[in-house]
């Protein structure tokens, strides 16, 4: 029977098998309900269909003749499978029906801009997506890590995607895995190790030049970032800060965009790198700036945000954050790391700041966390002339 979403599209099920039995009389009643409907868009709902045969394949081309804007949904792994070996996938858009799964009560190992990564069992994890229409998410996601793996980063592939109360996931296999972050508040005597691996995984990242084109640029994020919380420093300030980002060079040198230490997972004897959406290209400050923000930006008001969110630790995350900063660097001599990471700050504090301006009403009450970040960025901009380093 159709069903008018709304005025302009129709949808339509499929039910039981179509096969030259009975294609006939389907389209028969596909086009009255069609011709009853007027619609612009088709939807058919394949949610009961159990099985389509060439003539009912030549029913779908007929009604896609009539109506070019047609998709079929809920399509069940047996039919999906007819459909892309006759090259209608390619023809018209067809979505798979998803096995639906819950995470309720399952471990948080990885958390990032866009969603969260839990252990659903000893060998798989799934990745939610806090975007409830996540489909072209999770197609981006795909692509990308693909892309990294590719250019030799040592990262998970998606091999299921599911559906996750109002959302959808991807779903990994990551046998027995641990975040870095767990690590880190479990056995801190690792500490050594943590930073080395880590160090080593980042500089490893930031050795690829990833080809024209293939991802976004980071220096484009971070403007938009600047643009929205400029309005909160003085003129001169922000012009200046505008100056100081504006000599950060474009470059393609591959960053992963939201690399901490629940993004950093041990599987089995192998460290990958999850999370990949937010995959870009910059200069290695661009990348840091996000680091130090994870570790103390976020937290530097309130010394509980970092505990909440990685899991360990004031000190824990003060001390990782220094020694892989003077590791990536390949100082020993903190003097010396401080100096770029004042740099690194200048960076850090504008999306802090931009980050908060999101909330509603920013500007009309008191925030001592925002009255903080301003006042260490406008303190670092009397003492910064460049950024690169």
């Amino acid at each position: 029977m159709g069903d008018m979403e709304n005025s302009k599209v129709c949808k339509i099920d499929l039910t039981g098998r179509i096969d030259s039995n009975n294609a006939p009389q389907m389209e028969e009643s596909i086009m009255g309900q069609l011709a009853e409907c007027k619609p612009e868009s088709v939807i058919l709902d394949a949610s009961d269909l159990e099985y389509i045969s060439s003539a009912g394949l030549r029913v779908l081309l007929r009604v896609k003749k009539t109506y070019a804007d047609m998709r079929i949904v809920n399509v069940n792994s047996e039919v999906y499978e007819i459909l892309d070996m006759t090259g209608f996938t390619e023809m018209l858009q067809v979505e798979k029906a998803y096995r639906v799964i819950s995470v309720e009560g399952c471990e948080v190992i990885g958390e990032g801009a866009n969603g969260k990564v839990y252990r659903v069992d000893q060998d798989n994890v799934v990745k939610t997506y806090k975007n409830a229409d996540a489909l072209a998410d999770i197609q981006h996601e795909r692509e990308v890590a693909r892309l990294a793996l590719i250019l030799g980063v040592p990262t998970a592939i998606s091999y299921d995607v599911v559906k996750v109360g109002d959302s959808y996931g991807s779903v990994f296999e990551l046998l027995n895995s641990r975040s870095f972050a767990k690590i880190l508040a479990e056995e801190p005597e690792k500490m050594d190790w943590c930073v080395k691996e880590y160090v080593d995984l980042i500089k490893k990242l930031h050795a690829i030049d990833v080809p024209e084109g293939k991802l976004p640029s980071r220096k484009t994020y971070i403007f938009e970032k600047y643009d929205r919380m400029k309005s909160c420093l003085p003129d001169a300030a922000a012009e200046k800060l505008r100056t100081l980002l504006e000599g950060i060079p474009e470059q393609n040198t591959m960053l992963h965009g939201d690399y901490h230490t629940k993004n950093i997972v041990l599987a089995g004897d192998e460290v990958l790198l999850i999370d990949m959406d937010t995959l870009s290209v910059g200069h290695p400050i661009l990348e840091l700036a996000q680091m130090y923000n994870s570790y103390i930006g976020f937290s530097e008001y309130d010394h509980e945000n970092v505990k909440a969110f990685q899991g360990f630790d004031q000190e824990t995350a003060t001390t990782f954050w220094r020694r892989s900063l003077m590791a990536y660097l390949g100082t020993e001599n903190w003097d010396e790391a401080e100096t770029i990471e004042k740099k690194i700050r200048c960076v850090s504090y504008t999306m802090l700041i931009s980050w908060r301006t999101k909330k509603e009403n920013w500007d009309s009450v008191e925030d001592p966390e925002l009255d903080l970040w301003k006042s260490q960025l406008l303190a670092l901009l009397d003492q910064v002339d460049s950024l690169p380093f």
